[in-house]
């Protein structure tokens, strides 16, 4: 790992060169805590993967885990206690596709090559009781086993050919699809590798293996007549034979595990948003011999987004725990037998949950807006607890600021409110600048520590930085879905300006020196105010919609905002009502753009339509393009772009100071 030195190096040099965890992994006899860290490589060009060893007790330091090598990612534990993992490190065999295998790695560091998946394996699951793997991995069309999947690609490589012929989509985020499609493969040792079915193109790697290691779960992706459906397969792992199937017109489900007595399988079943309908998002039990299907959280209005269940490991107990977002946090909450659900934490936002083998600890990822990732223990049943931090590699230092919160009631009576970064010195005689910073999603919350647009580097430069939760986000019950349906640059437009003047009431902040910035649909956010209002000094739209009729033509979910917006051939109103694109003879206030070249969410053609509005209006703008990204920003040094120049950009035009151009620019 890197070592950090921090210096005299601004903050946004420190948050890219900070550790990040990812993932925890605990060993069924609960003795040893895997941490997967994302940390520069040598060359601090790029973000690779690496296995720490955390103590569970919290009194040893985390060490690196001997044999593991950068690169090393996704750790989990057989049933014996092996410690698995991915790799795309040589085996030393020639003529083979690369890509990354699955590898075990043993007390003594010596790792052994599990399988190879022409092309690569992108996700694995291993039985809690018995020995046996199920992994994710490609086939290409007319490929019908592995080694013929293996010829075609040769055949590819040696031809130079790296066309795609698309039948269903033409792309998705991170990258081109095509043309192989993943499959779900069901592995012994020394046994072939059962093909249990092709996952399609949604979901790839959401599959599960039963703890005896007789079934296999797995997802089949929406099809091009029903889009907003899938469908899971329970199949027979030995032959891959469907023993059930689950399917609900209109909802998908997701990360399906199953109990411990194998009985029932856990799936997060998902209602999109559509038309005239909210999104709605609970967990369910799908019973493989009855074909029913159980909604386990009926009456649960948080509307918590519930990330995947992690079951009692107790056969029989059908308790389960699983996070969701609440008030700006993301809380561990517990679903007792009897459909009790108590919330366990008070604060944070909580991830990667693991369960001791008697169920009575809870080992988790937990951030703050004022604490990055860190491994903690907690009890599995005490209701609003504070962890017990264990010893986590990395450590940013102190924050330029404090964080508090931002309270408000909108014209329609329902409460909103904000985190709210203040950064230090600021005070009535100083008041600080304001940037107001929105979320992507929109079904999202500003609930856990962020490494893109991260809200310390702008306080490190003495800005105050709100982050507001408007209509649509989640952790705010389902009339918080209410009443932003259909309303895209509406309601949420209108909860973010009250929610800035809400903070603009404080004495330490500066109500004439404010701008607004947001990412995807936060950047939509930013576009919008731009042709709403001039009241801001600067805007920053990364990766935001512009023209929504083209937009859903070209999106890699084209399906999906359709049903949202509208067909616009016979149905315009909300494009006519909320594309910004309308009103481009509107923009006045200096703009800066950021766009990755890969984006398949939402295409970079989005930002060069509104550079050209806004240079045809003849309003100050910049264009910070970067070819190989997708719609984020990944690689480390471009991070520290983005932080440079977006930070130049509003000191020159909120504080009035001069240009300075980054110098890799």
């Amino acid at each position: 790992m890197t070592t950090m030195v921090t210096g005299s190096r601004s903050f946004h040099d420190r948050l890219v060169a900070q550790p990040r965890p990812t993932g925890l992994a605990l060993a069924p006899d609960g003795t040893r805590l895997i941490l997967s860290v994302q940390a520069l490589d040598e060359e601090g060009t790029r973000y690779a993967s690496e296995l720490w060893e955390v103590d569970p007790a919290g009194e040893r330091d985390p060490r690196r885990v001997p044999g593991s090598r950068q690169g090393d990612s996704a750790p989990a534990f057989a049933a014996d206690g092996t410690l698995l993992f991915l790799s795309d490190r040589e085996s030393g065999e020639s003529d083979e596709e690369p890509g990354p295998s699955l590898w075990s790695l043993t007390d003594g560091g010596e790792a052994e090559r599990i399988t190879h998946q022409p092309g690569g394996t992108t996700a694995f699951t291993a039985a809690a009781r018995a020995d046996a793997l199920a992994c994710t991995a490609a086939l290409l069309p007319g490929a019908a086993d592995l080694r013929t999947h293996a010829a075609l690609l040769r055949r590819r490589r040696r031809a130079g050919v790296s066309a795609v012929l698309y039948e269903v989509t033409s792309g998705g985020e991170g990258g081109e699809l095509g043309p192989a499609e993943p499959h779900t493969f069901v592995l012994g040792r020394d046994v072939p590798p059962v093909d249990a079915g092709g996952q399609g193109l949604e979901g790839a790697g959401d599959m599960a293996l039963s703890p005896d290691g007789s079934l296999v779960a797995y997802t089949r992706a929406p099809t091009a007549a029903a889009p907003d459906t899938n469908t899971v397969v329970i199949a027979d792992a030995a032959t891959g034979v469907p023993r059930a199937t689950f399917s609900r017109s209109g909802h998908q489900y997701y990360s399906p595990v199953f109990t411990a007595d194998g009985t029932r399988l856990i799936c997060e079943r998902q209602q999109e948003e559509t038309y005239d309908s909210e999104w709605q998002v609970t967990l369910v039990a799908l019973d493989p011999a009855s074909g029913e299907e159980t909604d386990l959280l009926p009456d649960f209005d948080n509307w918590p987004w519930p990330g995947r269940a992690v079951c009692s490991p107790v056969p029989g107990d059908p308790t389960l725990w699983f996070t969701g977002d609440e008030q700006g946090h993301r809380p561990v909450f517990r679903r007792d037998p009897d459909g009790t659900v108590t919330r366990l934490t008070a604060s944070g936002a909580y991830a990667s949950l693991c369960v001791t083998p008697d169920g009575s600890t809870l080992y988790a990822l937990r951030s703050t807006f004022d604490s990055s990732p860190q491994v903690v223990r907690l009890d599995a049943a005490k209701a609003d607890q504070e962890p017990a931090l264990l010893r986590t590699p990395g450590d940013l230092g102190p924050l330029p600021g404090t964080l508090t919160e931002v309270r408000t009631t909108a014209d329609d009576g329902f409460p909103l409110r904000a985190w709210l970064v203040l950064p230090e010195g600021a005070a009535a005689e100083r008041p600080a600048p304001l940037l107001v910073a929105t979320h992507g999603g929109p079904q999202g919350s500003w609930s856990d520590w962020p490494w893109l647009w991260n809200p310390w580097p702008f306080a490190a430069r003495g800005y105050a930085v709100l982050l507001p939760d408007p209509a649509l986000s989640s952790g705010y019950g389902q009339r918080m879905q209410e009443r932003g349906r259909g309303q895209y640059g509406g309601r949420p437009y209108q909860d973010v300006i009250e929610l800035t003047d809400a903070a603009l009431t404080r004495a330490d902040l500066d109500p004439t020196r404010t701008a607004l910035a947001g990412w995807s649909y936060g950047g939509y956010l930013a576009n919008r105010t731009a042709t709403r209002t001039d009241r801001f000094r600067a805007l920053v739209s990364h990766a935001g919609l512009w023209n929504l009729e083209s937009f859903q033509g070209a999106t890699d979910m084209h399906a999906y905002f359709r049903k949202i917006f509208g067909d616009p051939r016979t149905r315009r109103e909300r494009y006519d009502a909320d594309s910004p694109h309308l009103d481009a003879a509107r923009l006045t206030t200096p703009m800066l753009i950021v766009h990755g070249g890969q984006d398949s969410r939402v295409p970079e053609s989005q930002s060069r339509e509104l550079h050209h509005d806004l240079l045809r209006q003849q309003v100050p703008t910049g264009f910070l393009y970067f070819p190989d990204e997708t719609h984020g920003v990944e690689a480390p040094n471009h991070l520290r772009l983005l932080y440079e120049t977006v930070l130049g950009f509003l000191d020159h035009h909120v504080l009035g100071e001069e240009w300075r151009r980054p110098e890799l620019l």
